[in-house]
């Protein structure tokens, strides 16, 4: 017995185990557990009985037979899945630099493939000196290989017919007015249930904020971590988000998500946090990756005694040594392979591009890595490509696959529609796919993805409801957040009973919408923009697991016309059905290769000057047969447009698909019933978008339908 009261033991040779495989393995009626710690003097197996309790039992490590070269390995016979462990790594007699071993705190496995988190989890505990095993999250051994996939596997659908769904799984459902049953709502089961709805809207992927499972403590005190961005460990499904409680519930519930997405033929992206952990800064709790290694999985300045802190929020991951770089690549791949994703949205993944001291690598290795994987070949890598230090990569992240979150098309558009002076080149580029940003790298239009909103910052809603940020329930005295949105609200701050403001409101939503789904590019969305989803002004509501972020399905009949407005702009986005046609030409990507021309009021007289809020666009698809004509208009007053003559002038045969500044349902309609306009000028309202098309030879065939 040890001080503690509990059993100690040490080894015979039979336990001595394997250093390979990584984390927790079940084999030969028992486990063997292998952990990686250059600097530690002893390792120490903790198991458990119950998560809220101390351990029942605990291994010592003997670095004789239980320690080859830097890995500490060993095989408890008996044991089996479901078993809850932990380690406790014991400092050498002289510490290396950055070293902070805690003998007192329990430690996870980096490797481990399932975690529970107590009750009474405490990060103050595990953050202040003592013993903290009783309320520490714990791993737990893993046999995930028996789940049915029936056949399933990733879609890899192409980009250029790719329309993206950014979204949170708790919020998507746990409004009580989601129509999901009780106990499935806020869960990975919950998003089965609304699978018809995303089918409704058009969408084919949705990317998942952080599932990773993470610290839900890691915010202000009274608040919760709610966005996710607080990861602890890379292999491990968030708990909360199964209606699941057994411990492997979560897994088996996300596979099943999966697999029901993937029949509806969407597929999953997640937004995955590599550049920095829940253990945070120098007075951050010691949680695994601290206990373990600290010099080697973060990046450390000074004395050691300091972290940089590239990612904002205290420490940031050493992605480019060896040890964190196989880390990293063992989890995309089990995400791949294990749990079927499409795709990964990397936050801030310009920090990947940093070295061992900070510095900007050229080639980074983690980002080939990941590049020239042989089983990521066909998944979607997507890179918000800037970091908290001032990093900004976009239109130079390496490599030939990724694609790159693009905030200048977010910038330009919000500037440009909201009535700011000197932005309609700027403008003209980001509807084209940015080719000023882009085209140097000869790739295609979708490596720029286009963006009004997303998690961080204001919906759609509240872009053109507020000038400024309303965080002051964060707890941060409205210190938090951007302050500079270049947002316009219309007139009055915040809601509004008057029809004026909330018709001008509802023009630029639509008109934000139509930019965003009709510019070269892949297109991404934030859950409910397609409904006005509102946040209450708040643009950075990471803390706040309520009204504030849950989607309001109530608004979905309060804004039925947005709703419809979004099903017909995505079902001609994509042309046609995919489903039954997988070879078939998306609508952007014909546009793409069209003969293109630029025009303002007057035809071929493009105002490219400081004071100009309007210009309009024609597109020829000679093999198509067809002529696409788009106007906008970010003028306060109606501009009258010239359209381009058809057939040498003989007849006007244009027919609009969209005016924003009409009523619903003539503000778009399905394609084959477009009518007929009049004339050969168009009056654009103010504040609004038009896009009409034509037929170049036979407008008897155009009335037929015939076409697209």
């Amino acid at each position: 017995m040890n001080s503690t009261g509990h059993t100690e033991t040490v080894q015979p040779l039979e336990m001595a185990g394997c250093s390979s495989p990584l984390g927790a393995t079940c084999r030969d009626g028992g486990v063997n557990f292998s952990v990686f710690s250059r600097d530690a003097s002893g390792m120490e197996l903790l198991l458990f009985d119950r998560d809220d309790a101390g351990p029942s039992r605990i291994i010592r490590f003997d670095p004789a037979i239980n320690r080859t070269y830097y890995y500490w390995h060993i095989f408890v016979p008996g044991l089996a899945a479901g078993q809850l462990y932990g380690y406790r790594a014991l400092e050498p007699a002289v510490p290396r630099f950055g070293a902070a071993f805690d003998r007192e705190k329990l430690l996870l496995d980096p490797y481990s493939r399932a975690l529970v988190v107590p009750e009474k989890y405490s990060r103050d505990a595990a953050s202040m000196p003592g013993d903290n095993a009783a309320t520490a999250m714990k791993s737990v051994v893993a046999d995930l290989g028996s789940y049915d996939w029936e056949g399933d596997l990733p879609l890899k659908r192409p980009v250029s017919q790719t329309i993206v769904y950014e979204m949170h799984v708790r919020g998507f459902t746990n409004n009580p007015n989601s129509g999901v049953p009780k106990e499935k709502r806020g869960t990975y089961a919950g998003v089965i249930e609304k699978i018809p709805y995303l089918k409704e809207i058009g969408i084919t992927a949705v990317e998942l904020l952080p599932v990773f499972e993470f610290d839900a403590q890691d915010c202000p005190p009274g608040l919760v971590n709610y966005w996710g961005y607080a990861p602890i460990s890379f292999f491990v499904p968030h708990h909360a988000y199964s209606s699941r409680k057994d411990v492997f519930g979560a897994h088996d519930e996300f596979r099943d998500m999966v697999k029901a997405l993937h029949r509806a033929n969407i597929e999953v992206i997640l937004d995955v946090v590599y550049n920095h952990t829940a253990e945070g800064g120098e007075t951050g709790p010691t949680l695994c990756y601290r206990g373990l290694d600290n010099g080697i999985y973060y990046i450390l300045e000074g004395d050691g005694s300091q972290y940089a802190n590239y990612s904002g929020t205290g420490n940031t991951l050493n992605s480019n040594h060896a040890v964190v770089r196989r880390m990293i690549l063992e989890s995309l791949r089990y995400w791949v392979e294990v749990m079927h994703v499409d795709g990964f949205r990397f936050d801030l993944a310009s920090i990947l591009a940093r070295d061992t001291s900070g510095n900007v690598m050229p080639n980074p290795p983690i980002l080939w890595d990941i590049e020239l994987e042989p089983s990521f070949a066909g998944i979607k890598m997507i890179a918000e490509a800037w970091d908290a230090a001032g990093l900004y990569q976009v239109g130079t992240f390496i490599g030939d696959s990724w694609k790159e979150w693009n905030g200048k098309f977010r910038d330009g558009v919000r500037r440009f529609m909201r009535g700011s002076n000197g932005t309609v080149r700027d403008f003209g580029e980001r509807i084209l796919g940015s080719p000023d940003i882009f085209a140097h790298e000869q790739r295609e239009a979708e490596q720029s993805v286009n963006f009004i909103c997303c998690h961080d910052g204001f919906t759609l809603n509240d872009l053109v409801s507020y000038n400024e940020k309303h965080n002051e329930s964060n707890g941060e005295q409205n210190r938090d957040g951007q302050n500079d949105n270049d947002s316009w609200n219309c007139g009055v701050e915040g809601p509004t009973n008057d029809p004026a403001i909330e018709n001008l409101r509802n023009r630029q939503v639509k008109n934000f919408l139509t930019i965003t789904l009709l510019s070269l590019g892949l297109p991404m969305i934030l859950m409910g923009d397609e409904v006005r989803r509102t946040q209450f002004g708040n643009n950075n509501a990471y803390c706040h697991d309520d009204e504030t972020t849950w989607l309001d399905w109530s608004l979905l009949e309060k804004h039925a016309d947005i709703h419809r407005f979004v099903m017909l702009l995505n079902t001609r986005r994509i042309l046609r059905d995919l489903e039954q046609n997988p070879g078939q030409s998306s609508l952007i990507e014909l546009i793409r290769y069209a003969d293109k021309t630029w025009h303002g009021v007057k035809l071929n007289e493009p105002d490219w000057g400081d004071d100009s809020h309007s210009i309009a666009i024609s597109a020829v698809l000679q093999k198509e047969n067809v002529r696409f004509h788009w106007m906008v208009n970010a003028y306060w007053e109606p501009l009258e447009f010239e359209l381009p003559p058809i057939n040498n002038g003989r007849e006007n045969p244009w027919r609009r698909w969209i005016d924003t500044a009409r009523e619903s349902p003539e503000d778009i309609v399905d394609w084959r019933d477009s009518g007929f306009v009049e004339g050969f000028k168009y009056f654009v309202g103010a504040r609004s978008t038009v896009l009409l098309y034509a037929n170049l030879h036979d407008p008897a065939e155009l009335r037929t339908g015939a076409n697209l």
